[in-house]
């Protein structure tokens, strides 16, 4: 047996599973292996936290990926490489539309591909595209638990205050406009490892979606809406856990 461990994430090619759950945030970790049965720890590198166990009798690993595209495609690539073949992210945004309400999930069918890692993978032209079969299994989790949704294009940033803090960049007249631009085409929220995880997938083979907690929503702030920011994700980790076992029954 090869026990060399893989460089960033830690783990070895046998440690490895067919399905993983990928949390940004490597403390939602237990949170989410605890959904599992017999979950244990398995590594702890970097931004790289795994856990573990089973789902429907398959071998399941979590793994957080830290924060955006670079870091978040390393966790992917090497999970690749020790046999992962379906995976969902499940992590937060920010919503941009009106009716994306802090609390709601936001189910990505695609990413604005406003980041830099997935230009690594893929020409400019190819779109960054959730897996049909993953994002049918998260809306019918969703729907299953009774939790407000959407479906959509998103978008993948790599500076969270180049969208929270525009007038402060250099470039931040590009950076309002291109804004402007995605608000008018309808993408719903904003977020910074989607596209990158998307493309990665689909030049590894890999079937992966995505379901996002909207933390708040800016543009409603803006038009007088009196939102509170919600933090709690466990709906979104649900909504994972269980579109992870529509999919493995599939088979």
């Amino acid at each position: 047996m090869n026990e060399e461990k893989l460089f960033h994430i830690g783990i070895t090619r046998e440690q490895g599973a067919a399905y993983a759950i990928l949390p940004g945030d490597p403390g939602r970790v237990p949170l989410i292996a605890g959904y599992l049965d017999k979950a244990r720890p398995l590594a702890s590198n970097r931004e790289f936290v795994s856990c573990a166990g089973e789902l429907g009798g398959e071998r399941v690993i979590v793994m957080s990926t830290g924060i955006g595209g670079p870091s978040a495609a390393i966790a992917l690539e090497e999970l690749v490489m020790a046999g992962l073949k379906t995976a969902i992210r499940v992590g937060t945004c920010g919503g941009m539309q009106e009716k994306v309400i802090p609390g709601d999930l936001v189910i990505p069918t695609a990413a604005v591909r406003m980041e830099g890692t997935s230009r690594e993978y893929a020409p400019p032209e190819y779109p960054a595209a959730a897996d049909f079969d993953v994002v049918c299994a998260l809306t019918a989790a969703a729907k299953q638990n009774g939790l407000h949704y959407h479906t959509g294009v998103i978008q993948s940033k790599d500076s969270f205050y180049g969208q929270h803090a525009p007038e402060t960049m250099p470039v931040g007249y590009e950076l309002q406009a291109k804004w402007q631009a995605w608000l008018r085409l309808g993408v719903l929220a904003s977020e910074m490892e989607t596209a990158a995880l998307m493309t990665a997938a689909a030049a590894r083979g890999v079937r992966l979606g995505c379901v996002l907690h909207a933390l708040w929503n800016q543009e409603r702030k803006k038009q007088g809406y009196d939102d509170h920011s919600v933090f709690d994700t466990e709906s979104a980790v649900r909504t994972a856990v269980d579109a992870l076992k529509l999919l493995i029954k599939a088979g």
